[in-house]
């Protein structure tokens, strides 16, 4: 039985460069199990960098990465099967049907094919199982793609962008999951989207440039940056230092 006070995800001295870009700079966290922790940073902040190197999909140019206490370089499968990842424009096997593409996924995963239908119901989409993946709407493939990361319910949970393309409705029921979901889980979200990681975070983490500019709830954010709302705090600790 987990503790809810054990780290799950731990981050030391993080560091991934590109030439001389650093898309991560000397990034330290941890996450615990029942966290929402919203990645909130501008374009080429480094929020998908981080996803990518936490699922184990990009290897980091030093520091290190434990997922449930175990490094994920000397322990790479592991990692995954304790991760559920929907990258941004999650890739799709466009010629499948959807129950295809879940069921396959689900058979790489060792996972039972009853809970292909339980992440269908969860996600929304028992009404497409049967439709080819490229003849889905933008929303609909978030949604399958968000089933596929949750098949083998596992306690962390990485979402890049996952309300993108949904329509109001849509987004209601995608941050109720999350909500609901978290309660014995890990979730990370990244989101342009400043009214979503208010509602459904419990943390907030805003990145630029690679680096940690601020971590901690909604109150604590406005409190380190002297802001009266996120929006302007969010501007503060993201602005160019060559327009100063």
């Amino acid at each position: 039985m987990k503790l809810k006070s054990k780290n799950t995800i731990e981050i030391k001295n993080l560091y991934k460069n590109y030439e001389n870009i650093a898309a991560s700079d000397n990034i330290c966290l941890q996450a615990k199990e029942g966290e929402i922790i919203a990645l909130l940073g501008p374009n080429g902040a480094g929020k998908s960098t981080l996803m990518n190197m936490i699922a184990g999909f990009l290897a980091p140019t030093s520091g290190s990465i434990k997922v449930m206490d175990k490094d994920i370089s000397a322990f790479p499968l592991f990692a995954k099967q304790n991760i559920g990842f929907l990258p941004e424009g999650s890739p799709l096997y466009a010629d499948m049907s959807v129950a295809m593409f879940l069921n396959y996924m689900a058979q790489l995963r060792g996972v039972h094919k009853k809970q292909v239908q339980q992440a269908a119901q969860t996600a929304n989409i028992v009404e497409v199982m049967e439709q080819k993946i490229e003849t889905l709407s933008k929303g609909y493939l978030r949604r399958v793609g968000f089933a596929q990361s949750i098949l083998s319910n596992p306690p962390i949970l990485l979402l890049d962008e996952p309300t993108d393309g949904l329509d109001p409705n849509q987004k209601e029921h995608m941050r109720g999951l999350i909500k609901q979901m978290s309660k014995d889980k890990t979730i990370i979200i990244s989101t342009h989207l400043l009214d979503e990681a208010e509602s459904i975070c419990n943390r907030i983490i805003i990145l630029d440039k690679g680096k940690i500019r601020a971590d901690g709830t909604y109150k604590q954010i406005l409190q380190q940056s002297k802001s009266p709302d996120l929006a302007t705090a969010f501007k503060k600790l993201t602005i160019s230092e060559e327009a100063n």
